[in-house]
């Protein structure tokens, strides 16, 4: 949040936006998350301008929901079965239907610092307004907290998600605990599902489980899958999603209406996104626009004496901070291992005073605190983003609003 507000978007092309005063930024915000392809990308464009004038909603199944299907399964050899649905969050809910029903369970198991979503069993422990009486939260990385759970054999799903918490990986998760983590949940008749809203065909195509070398029992998508429009799907194994057959039984069968499931504009957008996914070269365009960043990026904060490091891969998170160790080249680690380090809320004002330096500098961020890269980001982007960097990084040091504890004196 910004106050009083955030500018007011009027178009979009590419790396760059425009606000209603005729502003130009550098967008890092991407969709959130879901546009590495770049704004208004030529090959969605054409595509949804065709669909939009065969027909906006059939009401019927149509072919592009199966061509859809077909490339995701193509990406993520997970996806025996694609059931589509309007949006991530939607997608995490079917995946914990699914697995109740599966597994005759009903706990859902979780970690701390990981989102899935706003609605009672996927929102942050203690979220107002929220029930969560059959969610169990442990602490994140504790892989004996999550044995002692999973032990109990109450719960139908173990959640996480891909990359680790907050956007596919502010806070890291421990690679050997997410290798580990499907066959722990398997042991002791859980399904165990990887949360890809945000990672799912952005770290590669096909997506973290990908990356890491991990076979979830289900998976759940979104954002990247729809080329920027909404979308969600949980996609995994075919005997799972036997509960949303019509010929089972009343008593076990899954009904799963949505007026917007697959609709044609979005699965239109979906197909063409995901043909330009297949080859991974969008995936290594943006990861060498956010190695460029994060290099340079890491050398001004160390020529300014701040106490923090850019890292993560085409997501890129700024840490402030003590360093406990240089974030390695794949971006898979942070500056520290110790989690509450990293999100801790005293330094929240100073990136948020960051990314209002940089959008009057015309670079728009997260909050200061996140980088998205996508595709249609340039050498020139970056070049333009690390002059603006050490320009705000300088006025926020002549002003006195970085604290003492992150100079290196």
């Amino acid at each position: 949040m910004t106050e009083p507000f955030r500018p007011y978007i009027t178009h979009a092309e590419g790396s760059r936006k425009w606000d209603v005063d005729g502003n130009e930024y550098i967008d890092y915000i991407m969709g959130h998350g879901a546009l590495i392809l770049g704004h208004s990308h030529p090959a969605v464009v054409k595509a949804v301008q065709e669909q939009a004038s065969k027909g906006f909603h059939y009401g019927e199944n149509h072919e592009m929901e199966v061509l859809w299907a077909g490339l995701i399964s193509q990406m993520m050899p997970v996806a025996e079965r694609v059931e589509f649905c309007a949006a991530g969050q939607e997608a995490n809910l079917m995946a914990i239907r699914l697995a109740r029903v599966f597994t005759g369970r009903r706990k859902v198991l979780r970690f701390a610092e990981n989102y899935h979503g706003w609605a009672d069993e996927l929102a942050y422990g203690g979220a107002p307004g929220c029930l969560a009486n059959e969610v169990t939260v442990v602490a994140f990385n504790d892989r004996v907290a999550v044995e002692e759970a999973l032990s109990t054999r109450e719960h139908a799903i173990l959640l996480s998600e891909g990359g680790g918490g907050h956007m596919a990986g502010k806070a890291p998760i421990d690679l050997e605990l997410q290798r580990a983590l499907p066959e722990m949940a398997r042991r002791h008749g859980t399904l165990y599902c990887l949360d890809e809203v945000v990672t799912g065909f952005r770290d590669a195509p096909g997506g973290w489980q990908e990356l890491v070398g991990v076979k979830p029992d289900l998976s759940t998508i979104g954002k990247c899958a729809g080329g920027g429009l909404p979308v969600g799907a949980v996609v995994g194994r075919a005997d799972v999603f036997a509960a949303l057959g019509p010929q089972i039984s009343p008593e076990r069968r899954i009904i799963h209406a949505g007026t917007w499931n697959a609709n044609p504009l979005a699965a239109a957008a979906g197909v063409a996104a995901c043909s330009l996914y297949v080859d991974g070269e969008p995936q290594r365009t943006a990861l060498e626009m956010a190695r460029r960043f994060r290099d340079g990026g890491n050398g001004i904060l160390r020529r300014k004496g701040v106490s923090g490091r850019l890292y993560s891969r085409s997501v890129v998170h700024l840490y402030l901070g003590p360093i406990e160790r240089e974030p390695d080249a794949p971006g898979f680690e942070a500056p520290t291992t110790d989690v509450s380090i990293i999100m801790d809320p005293r330094h929240v004002p100073v990136r948020e005073r960051l990314g209002l330096h940089l959008l009057q500098r015309g670079i728009a961020t997260f909050g200061g605190s996140m980088y998205v890269f996508s595709a249609a980001h340039t050498v020139e982007d970056v070049e333009r983003t690390l002059e603006a960097f050490e320009a705000s990084l300088g006025a926020m040091l002549s002003e006195g609003s970085v604290p003492r504890e992150l100079l290196d004196v």
